[in-house]
């Protein structure tokens, strides 16, 4: 199954906009879009809604999302995958970045694995 992704709500819209420019069939949400979580959602909710939707979370958030990611595990819940943003890294990089692990990995791969993005 290919990868379906999550924007997380700190991150700029223009990541979708540039990713979706490159491939327009790329699945891709924002927080705050129709069909997503909506904008304050905790991350404990957030980590449920990946789980159930299949999505792959992209994040800045390292303060608070490793802690809210263990207690995740820790009750025996999934997610499918979740992508920290590098500092800095420019939209376009971001984007291109994304365009690879979509265009060769598949979700199944990424379950309950983290990583840095650009890879």
């Amino acid at each position: 199954m290919k990868i379906r992704f999550l924007l997380d709500e700190n991150l700029s819209k223009q990541i979708k906009v540039a990713t979706l420019r490159l491939n327009p069939s790329i699945d891709i949400l924002c927080v705050g879009d129709p069909d997503a979580p909506p904008f304050g959602t905790l991350d404990p909710d957030l980590l449920r809604y990946l789980e159930g939707a299949q999505r792959l979370l992209i994040t800045d958030n390292r303060k608070s999302m490793p802690g809210h990611l263990e207690s995740h595990w820790a009750e025996g819940r999934h997610i499918w995958g979740i992508f920290w943003v590098r500092p800095q890294t420019p939209i376009g990089q971001l984007a291109q970045e994304l365009i690879l692990v979509w265009e060769t990995t598949e979700s199944e791969e990424w379950i309950d694995r983290g990583d840095w993005i650009p890879l």
